[in-house]
């Protein structure tokens, strides 16, 4: 799993913090934070959740092939 985020669209909801803190965090300004890029498949379904809980739909996630 690839992740990348558009923190220049970010609006400071913290749902992603919420759902994946392992992948996500945010700056001072409420700011998405990736922590992780290409994270553990043990987080995967949580990155999920994340990208469906932004209300900006600021996350993005791509698959890679095995």
């Amino acid at each position: 799993m690839r992740v990348e985020v558009n923190a220049d669209k970010c609006i400071g909801s913290g749902a992603c913090v919420i759902a994946c803190p392992e992948v996500f965090s945010q700056d001072e300004g409420g700011v998405v934070i990736l922590l992780d890029g290409s994270p553990p498949p043990l987080v995967h379904e949580r990155v999920r959740e994340a990208v469906r809980a932004c209300p900006a739909e600021v996350i993005t996630v791509g698959e890679e092939s095995s």
